[in-house]
């Protein structure tokens, strides 16, 4: 199929006696046995659903349609973005392991690995991916993950994800890569040989603002690892929440290519204002755009509070992805976790302002936010 086709026809196995033509919502914490027998059968491997803790139709849906988006085997759901990165990396790493990260992740990725992974006994190394050499240097004995990010957040970096899988082949590591920003309508990187892809559904999967949801997908034996951090730790999604996210699925192919598109006009507009240092865009990926984030960096000659306060219609928010257009601002949110001097090393500045393009009309967009820069100078 089709990416646009895939996304509508799920390959889930549909064993309801009333045939609706939309999933039903499995509100349930537990499933019910009719003997001791049948019950036995579960644990035999003969029963699929006995609590939802341990699984349900609506997450399993979920997977199932992120996995066959990515083109990959399996699919596991969690209760967000990053319970869906613990998870993964907990897949191939404990106590006395080590991972190297890439320097310009998501700011709350960067604190899980940074305090969180180190509290349990993993140790982390950072460093700039964009430079192999260091990322090769920075691998130990007991390295077992490589972990970085398809299009960064925020300066939207986009990853060589085959450098990224050859160096892992060489010392014969796993890979991990979030694939929020690009979608697997731009990229699919375990097509390309990474073993597992993460989102934050949160974003465009869902892409409504109306959900907090993660899904990990990559090889089977390594979703099943996944699956049981899951269910252990208790990082399960609700039915409902599942349903949601499904739901929303369904247009992202519509909305991913709307949004990319503007992000694009969005960009090259921006990229020629006065009061605008810097554009980060990937221009060179993708002739109707590459994604629909936009971060540029405004002329120190311009009042970030003022232009915050000028905004009009455009939301404020420290998230992304919505069908509506809205601005966050990196340094106070997405990245306040970032000790001061890594953000200063990256150019995450007072100045920076992250901007989450929507499906509305590409020139309104560009008037609003021309608008507020000129109101700030």
């Amino acid at each position: 199929m089709k990416f646009e086709t895939a996304l509508l026809h799920s390959k889930h196995k549909d064993e309801r006696k009333i045939k609706s033509k939309a999933t039903p919502i499995y509100q349930t914490s537990a499933f019910t046995f009719s003997n001791l027998e049948e019950l036995e059968g579960f644990y035999n491997g003969n029963g699929q659903y006995l609590y939802t803790r341990t699984g349900n139709p609506n997450t399993d849906e979920l997977g199932q349609i992120v996995s066959r988006l990515e083109e990959a085997p399996a699919g596991v759901v969690a209760s967000s973005g990053l319970a869906a990165i613990m998870v993964g990396v907990l897949a191939v790493a404990k106590s006395g392991d080590h991972i190297v990260a890439t320097d310009d992740l998501y700011g709350g990725s960067f604190h899980l690995i940074s305090e969180e992974l180190s509290e349990l006994g993993i140790q982390v190394t950072v460093v700039p991916f964009n430079d192999i050499e260091k990322v090769e240097q920075a691998i130990q004995e007991n390295t077992k993950l490589l972990y970085t990010e398809s299009i960064t957040n925020p300066l939207l970096r986009v990853e060589d994800l085959e450098q990224v899988v050859s160096l892992a082949k060489k010392y014969n590591l796993k890979t991990l890569v979030d694939n929020t920003f690009a979608t697997p309508y731009h990229c699919k990187p375990y097509t390309l040989g990474i073993d597992m892809v993460v989102h934050s559904a949160t974003k465009y999967i869902g892409g409504h603002s109306d959900v907090t949801a993660g899904v990990i997908v990559g090889e089977v034996a390594l979703m099943a690892k996944a699956s049981a951090k899951v269910v252990n730790l208790g990082a399960n999604l609700s039915p409902f929440e599942a349903w949601l996210t499904a739901r929303g699925a369904k247009t992202l192919a519509l909305r991913m290519k709307a949004q990319s598109l503007n992000a694009k006009k969005v960009a090259e507009a921006l990229h020629n204002h006065g009061a605008v240092e810097k554009v980060y865009y990937p221009f060179s990926h993708g002739e109707e755009g590459y994604g629909a984030m936009v971060t540029i960096t405004l002329a120190e000659k311009v009042n970030v509070s003022s232009f915050f306060q000028s905004l009009g219609w455009v939301k404020i928010v420290p998230t992304l992805a919505g069908v509506e257009t809205s601005v966050s601002h990196p340094l106070t949110t997405s990245h306040r976790a970032l000790p001061a001097e890594k953000c200063a090393e990256l150019g995450i500045t007072n100045h920076v302002i992250r901007i989450s393009v929507g499906i509305e009309h590409a020139d309104d967009i560009i008037a609003q936010l021309v608008h507020a820069i000129e109101q700030a100078r």
